[in-house]
């Protein structure tokens, strides 16, 4: 499978590009616009999720496009739930995309205190080997869950899903999903729209000045450097070039080391183990 931008490769041994379109928060119609902006500007990974009840505008921007389906990465999550039924919630999703399959699906939280999260990988893996979906992962997941997950099964999730920017930067569960062989990727990576960014990390006016590029963008780079899959979420087309446009400049080391200190530990949305929603 070809991509336009920087793919990274899984350990089932599929590939995933590193920079997508977010659908958080876009309600149908908009996802749709977005979405066919999207796809016509050379994206080719879309993120969404039962919860974001866009699924269908998505499915509809894929169909009008005309791209081949090989050419496309789509994600879409399992909801709390869901998670004693993932087939049928799979199945779901899949009418609403107008999709065979899907090629990863995520247990959107571990929401541990419903305790149905290690089964419901389980049957992640039964819908994988059904070819309903090509690859499996997680997201929000701390390691005590990537723990239990894995006394049950010998299948590592291609990748964790997670809140992470330059003020949150996961770095101790950066290192342990390296250990374990699974791709990070970041939900949030722009501070979640939570903060202001110039308040928060002054000299990122003087970084985005050096490369003649935006602080969005600069930031964007920074998680790509890091081997980051992203897939910021906007509503506009301005943004949407902007967001794409990461791939004719690098950071210096010295300017990632200088981004790399702006971490302060500032979790700006919902801790794993308080996503228990139903």
């Amino acid at each position: 499978m070809a991509f336009p931008v920087n793919a990274v490769t899984l350990n089932d041994g599929t590939s995933i590009p590193q920079l997508g379109l977010g659908t958080y928060r876009l309600a149908d119609d908009d996802a749709y616009r977005v979405a066919s902006q999207a796809l016509e500007m050379g994206y080719r990974h879309i993120d969404t999720a039962r919860l974001y009840h866009n699924e269908s505008g998505i499915g509809r921007a894929i169909r009008e496009s005309g791209i081949p389906r090989d050419d496309l990465y789509i994600t879409t999550k399992l909801w709390n739930g869901d998670q004693p039924k993932a087939r049928d919630a799979l199945s779901g999703s899949l009418d609403r995309l107008g999709l065979e399959h899907v090629d990863l699906y995520l247990i959107h939280w571990p929401a541990p205190l419903r305790g149905t999260y290690v089964d419901a990988w389980k049957q992640l893996e039964v819908l994988r080997a059904d070819g309903l979906t090509t690859s499996i992962g997680v997201s929000n997941f701390e390691p005590e869950h990537l723990d239990a997950i894995a006394a049950v099964s010998d299948v590592v999730p291609v990748i964790n899903q997670v809140e992470l920017h330059p003020l949150f930067q996961q770095k101790a569960l950066r290192a342990e999903h390296a250990k374990r062989g699974i791709a990070t990727e970041s939900w949030g990576p722009l501070c979640h729209g939570a903060v202001d960014l110039v308040e928060e990390m002054p000299a990122l006016v003087n970084l985005a000045e050096r490369y003649e590029k935006t602080i969005a963008q600069v930031i964007l780079r920074w998680h790509l450097q890091h081997g980051i899959i992203i897939f910021p979420k906007t509503s506009s087309k301005e943004r949407l070039v902007e967001n794409f446009a990461l791939f004719d400049f690098e950071i210096s080391d010295a300017d990632i080391r200088e981004i790399d200190g702006f971490d302060i530990n500032k979790r700006l949305g919902t801790a794993p183990a308080d996503g228990n929603w139903d």
